[in-house]
């Protein structure tokens, strides 16, 4: 079987894909990944065989250029209560969301539809954002699947938006994903489909409690933590003497937005009277920003979060998916200081909820709050108790290698017709 996976050029993206590519290829599968041509070293260092298509090399610039694009309503979309949706937000909401979704995937399009119909894939595996993915599938006939890196707030606000669309007369039933999907897709001989947006399948790492429920077919996966190549420091070899707590702040608002939106010196000059040893796993440019690290702290460059989370009682991160679900993993409470983009709000309240975990909103997060926040994922049971919980319910789930033969039998039942222009 060949089977082709398509992302946008986000390490997170690819590598929570990365380990079900690992298990196609282990089972004999041919596999291709594909992104972006300046993606594709990345790619390449996770082992699998990379193809560049279309050109994305504006959109750190663009990103950079505007980083308040985290902070603004229509970006969050993290609201799921239909009590408190409303059709004029809600539509404001799919206008930004398509715009943003096709500035990502149309430099992808159709290159990556002419590679389908050259290499003739049996299953396309696609993250949630890259719509490139389900629109080259179906013009060359395979059969396509989601595998997500976030909570699924992306099919559930579309069914959210539809039941408010409904509601309205029918001149002002504007659906701006259907007719940015759809007008790619009739000219490739199709027209759209909701499987264009939900996949023909979901493959979802989120135990259930922290899962969003929808009526799309889902298929449950273990998230398996890759970060990337890295070699394991010797230090880790000797177990902390006190609490250790790891500060993490991924890469990608370092490298597209230009910079973190959390203040890492205040971070860690807060923590310097506690009882605990804290690590810095941060990039290069992270640690040119701080001009003195207190006597807890350790900073460290390149040290895989799979690594050194075992070793450690608390996490402090960005709310991206990478650092939130290689905690889950492991059992390490959780303090996300985040911005409000896409679903993190969601899953830190989720956090929360479940005990296993704290949120605090970046603009909010002052050394005080901050503190107190890491004292008490520290020192109180509860919070350890209840990531040990989710821990469980997360490594339940089936490893990739387990799910390869159900991908298998549905590549081969679910092949749709290919397009025709």
């Amino acid at each position: 079987m060949r089977v082709l996976f398509a992302t946008l050029p986000e390490k997170s993206h690819l590598f929570c894909m990365t380990p079900l590519a690992w298990a196609m290829r282990a089972a004999g599968h041919e596999v291709r990944v594909a992104s972006s041509p300046a993606f594709t070293d990345v790619i390449a260092r996770t082992g699998m065989t990379a193809v560049g298509v279309g050109d994305n090399s504006n959109i750190s610039s663009a990103m950079a250029q505007h980083r308040e694009s985290q902070e603004v309503e229509p970006v969050d979309w993290s609201e799921l209560d239909p009590a408190k949706l409303t059709w004029e937000r809600e539509l404001e909401r799919a206008q930004m969301g398509a715009w943003g979704f096709a500035y990502y995937n149309e430099p992808m399009i159709d290159d990556l539809v002419a590679f389908a119909r050259h290499w003739r894939p049996d299953l396309v595996v696609w993250d949630p954002l890259t719509y490139a993915g389900p629109i080259a599938a179906r013009a060359a006939g395979a059969a396509h699947v989601r595998s997500m890196c976030f909570a699924d707030v992306w099919v559930m606000k579309r069914q959210l938006f539809a039941g408010l669309r409904d509601e309205q007369p029918l001149e002002q039933r504007h659906d701006p994903m259907a007719e940015w999907l759809g007008g790619r897709a009739e000219k490739l001989g199709g027209a759209f489909t909701e499987d264009l947006v939900a996949g023909q399948l979901t493959l979802d790492p989120l135990p259930e409690r922290l899962s969003v429920p929808s009526d799309v077919r889902r298929v449950p996966i273990r998230f398996v933590p890759y970060n990337g190549p890295a070699v394991v420091p010797d230090w880790l070899a000797e177990p902390p003497d006190r609490p250790r707590v790891c500060l993490s702040l991924g890469a990608a608002n370092t490298e597209r937005y230009g910079g973190d939106y959390v203040a890492k010196a205040s971070i860690l000059e807060a923590l310097a009277d506690l009882d605990v040893e804290v690590v810095a796993a941060l990039l290069p440019a992270q640690v040119s920003e701080l001009a003195t690290v207190p006597g807890n702290a350790r900073v460290v460059e390149s040290v895989p979060l799979h690594a050194l989370l075992p070793s450690c009682a608390a996490l402090i991160h960005h709310g991206g998916f990478g650092s939130y679900a290689t905690a889950l993993v492991h059992g390490v409470p959780q303090l996300c200081v985040s911005t409000p983009v896409a679903d993190q709000t969601l899953r830190g309240t989720g956090l929360q909820r479940a005990g296993a975990g704290l949120l605090v909103p970046h603009h909010t997060a002052s050394p005080e709050v901050v503190r107190d926040a890491v004292r008490r994922l520290v020192e109180e049971p509860g919070f350890a108790a209840g990531a040990a919980a989710l821990r469980d319910e997360t490594l339940a789930r089936p490893a990739p290698a387990a799910v390869v033969g159900e991908l298998e039998r549905f590549a081969a039942d679910q092949r749709p017709p290919a397009w025709t222009a």
